[in-house]
Parts: C-alpha cells; sequence; structure tokens
C-alpha cells in the first residue's frame, strides 16, 4: 500500500510513501533525453523529454515508481487490486498535465507482463504538474480519469469512492472544536487539537487517504526550499508505516520503504528511506541531460546521525 501527494508553496512539490515488505533495489534515475526507451507494443523513443525519479532498472530499462520530467509533470504508481512503462511512457511525451490528458484519452493498458521475473503489478496512478492533478484507474470496463482536487491518493476502493467518504468528516478542524453537543452544558476543551477528533488513525488504504487529505490541505510552511521540502516529508509521515504494525505473516511486515519529495519546478529528487531519516537529494539538472545513458544513485539506507558529543 502506499500515498501519494502534492504540495505547494513558492514552488510545487510531488512524492509518495512506497509501502511494501520487500524491496527490489530501487534507485534514484535519471533518463536523459536521448536514451532509447523501449516499449512492449510500441516503437522505442530515441528523442523525448528528461526525466528523474525513483526506479527498479530492469535490463537497463528503468521502471519508475514515482518520476519527474524536465517541465515539472509527474506521475507515480500506486499498488490498485499495471503497468511499469506507463510512467515512462506519459513522462517522455508529455509536458503538462493538458497534453497528458490527450494521451490518456486515446490510450489503452494492455495486459502484458514487462518480464517473466516481473509479472503484472495492479496500479493506479496519480498524475500531476503545476496546475492540478488527475487519478488514472483501469478497470474492468476501461480506463476512468478522475479530477484530483485534493492532490492525493492512496489505494482501494476506486478513487470517487475515497472522495466521497471525505464528507463524513466535514467537521473536522485544525482550529479549536466548537462546543455544540448540546445548549447549557458546558464542555471542556482540554487539550489542543481537539478539533481533529474523528480523524482515522489506522493504516489501511481509505483511513490514509482521509488523515493526508486533512493534513496536506491544511499544512502552512515557509516558503524557502529547505522549509517545504521539510514540511511535505511530515506530511507523508502522517501516514507512514512502522515495522511491526502491518503484520503480513510468516514474519513479513508492510513498512514505509522510502518516502520522496520531487521540487517539480528545478528536478530535484529528495528521499528518505525506512533506516535512514536524513534527506538525500539528487538534482537532475547536474546531469548532461542530453546524454544517452541512464545515470542512476543506489539508496542510502545506513542511518546517519549527528553525533553531537
Amino acid at each position: 500500500m502506499c500515498t501519494c501527494a502534492m504540495y505547494q508553496t513558492k514552488d510545487h512539490y510531488f512524492g509518495r510513501n512506497l509501502d511494501l515488505e520487500f524491496s527490489y533495489q530501487e534507485s534514484v534515475t535519471v533518463t536523459p533525453r536521448n536514451f532509447p526507451i523501449p516499449f512492449r507494443t510500441k516503437e522505442t523513443i530515441t528523442s523525448h523529454y528528461a526525466l528523474i525519479g525513483m526506479a527498479f532498472v530492469c535490463g537497463g530499462f528503468p521502471l519508475y515508481y514515482d518520476a519527474t520530467n524536465e517541465y515539472g509533470l509527474s506521475m507515480a504508481g500506486l499498488n490498485f487490486p499495471g503497468n511499469f512503462e506507463f510512467i515512462a511512457w506519459i513522462l517522455a511525451q508529455c509536458k503538462n498535465l493538458k497534453e497528458a490528458r490527450v494521451l490518456l484519452d486515446r490510450i489503452r493498458l494492455v495486459n502484458i507482463p514487462f518480464s517473466k521475473e516481473l509479472p503484472i503489478t495492479p496500479l493506479h496512478w496519480m498524475v500531476g504538474d503545476q496546475t492540478g492533478s488527475l487519478v488514472v484507474e483501469s478497470v474492468k470496463d476501461g480506463i476512468h480519469i478522475y479530477e484530483n482536487p485534493v492532490g492525493v491518493m492512496t489505494n482501494n476502493p476506486t478513487f470517487d469512492k475515497q472522495l466521497f467518504r471525505l464528507n463524513d468528516y466535514r467537521g473536522v478542524s485544525a482550529s479549536p472544536s466548537e462546543n455544540t453537543f448540546a445548549k447549557g452544558l458546558d464542555l471542556d476543551p482540554y487539550s489542543r487539537g481537539m478539533g481533529g477528533i474523528g480523524l482515522p488513525g489506522d493504516l489501511s488504504s481509505g483511513s490514509r487517504f482521509v488523515k493526508v487529505a486533512f493534513t496536506k490541505l491544511n499544512s502552512t510552511s515557509p516558503d524557502d526550499e529547505d522549509s517545504s521540502v521539510s514540511q511535505f516529508f511530515h506530511i507523508l509521515g502522517s501516514v507512514e508505516q512502522q515495522r511491526g504494525c502491518c503484520d503480513l505473516g510468516g514474519g513479513k511486515y508492510e513498512i514505509t520503504i522510502y518516502s520522496s519529495c520531487c521540487n517539480m519546478d528545478r528536478g530535484i529528487y529528495y528521499y528518505r528511506t525506512y533506516d535512514n531519516s536524513q534527506i538525500s537529494a539528487v538534482d537532475m539538472h547536474h546531469e548532461n541531460l542530453d546524454g544517452r545513458e541512464l545515470v542512476s544513485y543506489p539508496l542510502v539506507t545506513k542511518q546517519q546521525i549527528n553525533r553531537i558529543n
């Protein structure tokens, strides 16, 4: 299960939590403009927009979990009970959400695995640029595209049902709660944060959707880069998964393997991992974006502690 979000201060940010019980040895990967991208059912694209994001590089192909192109168009795939090539297909050819919508309206996803070792992955996707975001879901009756007014996404159920569920929490507030229980009954607001009573705290996808939507839509921070990035990771942190709390049996636990935050305007990809809470960054513009070779940086997963004495 996973969570995706967008956030805006002076710049625009896009990122996600990857929640799984295993890792594919993913890396922060830059795909330059002239790297040939071969697709299973389409011709190889030899000239395209540059991408940066988290990917499992398999047979030389960058299978992106989430990515941003040089114009800021961003996309993430989240578990949805798929298709790894889909992210590269959209971001390599579209500058913005408007162009992506045109391509999405005439695309059809096929039930072909990337390889024998990588079976079809059930995914749905959030696509966004500096103007807004969409959710794309492939179900039995075809592809459904939803406008995303909250700028977040988790997993099941379908996005329209997730969005409707927010109606159940219309009385939740970041401000102190008002006593509306009964006239003439004096009830004491004995703690800060009581306006948020009723927000779900479990790890299910429906509950995470409500919690991260509330957190994101009420978040505020200074608009400098460090403050914005820090706040974005706090937004994702509101729904991160800790080892032991989601027991899959057989000694396996779902955890937040990594959290990411990409500055969509500058092409800087930030991340932290489950065992390393230090934020690391890769700037796509420090690479040769006219090159023909992938550039990958293995994740820094060992905890970095600043020992004061």
